[in-house]
C-alpha cells in the first residue's frame, strides 16, 4: 500500500495544470529523493509566492512590489503598450528580448458562454491609460482562439474611436494555440510582422 502522504502529495502535483497522474507521481518521487534542505527550499518558494507575490497596479501583471519591474523601467517604452490576456504572457513575449514597450494584462478574454463580458476584465483601466493622450501605439498580443480574437474586435472598435494605432500581431501562431506554448523565435516573428488592424 502506497503512503497516505505520498498519495497526498501526488494529488496535489496532479491539480497542476498539463500534469496528469504519471508525471505528478515522478513529481512526487522526485521530492521524495531530495535532500532536507532543498525540499525545504522548495517548500519556502511555494510559501512566498503566495505570500510576496501581488498585482502591479500598472500593467496588472505580477511583481513583489506595487509596481512591477517593467513598469518602473525608465528604459521602456511606455507609449507603446502590449494587450495580453494574462500574467504568464508577459514572461513568454519577454523571452524574446524584442518588446521594449510595456503591457497591460485584460486578466482573461471575452467569452459569453462563461458569462465573461468586456466589464469582467481590465478594459477601462486600458481605455483610461489611452485617454492620458500618452499612447501611441497598442499591440494586441491575445490568443489566436475565437475568444481571444472576439476581444481584439472589440479592443480594436474602441480604440480606433480614440485616435490610437491599434496593431495585432502576426498568425506566426497557429490558430487555437497559446502564446505560452510557442518558441521565442515564433512569437518575436509574430512581433516583427504585426499588421495594423483597421
Amino acid at each position: 500500500m502506497v503512503s497516505k502522504y505520498l498519495e497526498a502529495l501526488i494529488t496535489e502535483f496532479s491539480k497542476i495544470p498539463g500534469m496528469g497522474q504519471k508525471s505528478a507521481s515522478r513529481a512526487a518521487f522526485y521530492i521524495l529523493k531530495l535532500k532536507d534542505s532543498d525540499v525545504k527550499r522548495f517548500a519556502s518558494a511555494l510559501i512566498d509566492i503566495k505570500e510576496k507575490i501581488r498585482e502591479c497596479s500598472v500593467c496588472g501583471g505580477i511583481s513583489d512590489a506595487d509596481i512591477c519591474s517593467i513598469c518602473s523601467d525608465p528604459s521602456r517604452d511606455s507609449s507603446l503598450i502590449c494587450v495580453v490576456e494574462d500574467e504568464k504572457d508577459i514572461l513568454t513575449i519577454e523571452k524574446t528580448r524584442i518588446f521594449r514597450g510595456v503591457y497591460h494584462v485584460l486578466k482573461g478574454v471575452i467569452s459569453p458562454l462563461d458569462g465573461i463580458g468586456p466589464d469582467d476584465l481590465r478594459i477601462n483601466e486600458l481605455y483610461d491609460k489611452c485617454k492620458t493622450g500618452k499612447v501611441r501605439e497598442i499591440i494586441l498580443a491575445t490568443n489566436p482562439t475565437l475568444e481571444g480574437d472576439a476581444t481584439s474586435l472589440f479592443l480594436t472598435h474602441k480604440l480606433k474611436e480614440m485616435n490610437i494605432r491599434v496593431m495585432r500581431i502576426s498568425r506566426g501562431l497557429p490558430v487555437g494555440g497559446e502564446l505560452d506554448f510557442a518558441d521565442t523565435a515564433t512569437i518575436a516573428r509574430s512581433f516583427d510582422e504585426r499588421i495594423e488592424v483597421f
